[in-house]
């Protein structure tokens, strides 16, 4: 987060912990919707809200490409497939509690593994002894790009990101293969055709 006064810093942390609880309710609200274009909705609204505590954080990159893909792209290919398939999910005709098990003893460990982690800004964590200062100091002078995140994401992860723009690339066409195929015409539509002739 941004230096500051200490009710500059209060006021970040309570707006991103007001954002976090938004984003709870929205994943809550996911879960328990059974309306699939609900869901996409609430999944916008997520990646929205995600895109502003990546503003919060100051990481506005980030929140640019969460919320064009999160809450752009990724919104209207759902919305497009959900018109293709139906709207209604349907009920489970069991409860599943093996799967609700699996996913909290999951995140339990997720959550324990986290108590080892450092604080949150702590300027003594590792990340900042080693690998962001080399980052910070070399990058503009090794790659010649003035912007660190340009030069870390095109030199230092360029296979990286070729590799993540060649996923999208190819997701993307699948959905235009996807969506350009013609469905099969039923024989009640020909024998309707042929009797207005």
């Amino acid at each position: 987060m941004a230096t500051g006064s200490r009710s500059e810093i209060i006021l970040e942390e309570l707006t991103a912990v007001v954002l976090l609880t938004l984003m709870g309710a929205a994943a809550i609200g996911m879960a328990r919707q059974r309306n699939l274009y609900g869901v996409v909705l609430l999944s916008g609204i997520y990646s929205f809200l995600m895109a502003t505590v990546m503003v919060v954080l100051d990481a506005v990159d980030v929140a640019m490409t969460e919320a064009a893909v999160g809450a752009g792209i990724s919104t209207v290919l759902l919305f497009g497939a959900i018109h293709l398939t139906g709207g209604t999910e349907s009920k489970p005709i069991h409860r599943p509690w093996l799967p609700l098990l699996v996913v909290a003893a999951t995140g339990a460990m997720l959550v324990y593994g986290t108590l080892g982690l450092p604080a949150f800004s702590d300027p003594g964590a590792p990340i900042h002894q080693h690998v962001a200062p080399r980052y910070l100091t070399e990058g503009p002078v090794k790659t010649g790009v003035p912007n660190v995140v340009t030069a870390v994401l095109a030199s230092y992860r360029g296979f990286d990101t070729l590799g993540e723009t060649f996923v999208v690339f190819t997701a993307g066409i699948g959905v235009i293969a996807l969506l350009g195929r013609r469905r099969p015409r039923r024989p009640l539509d020909k024998s309707r055709e042929e009797s207005k002739e």
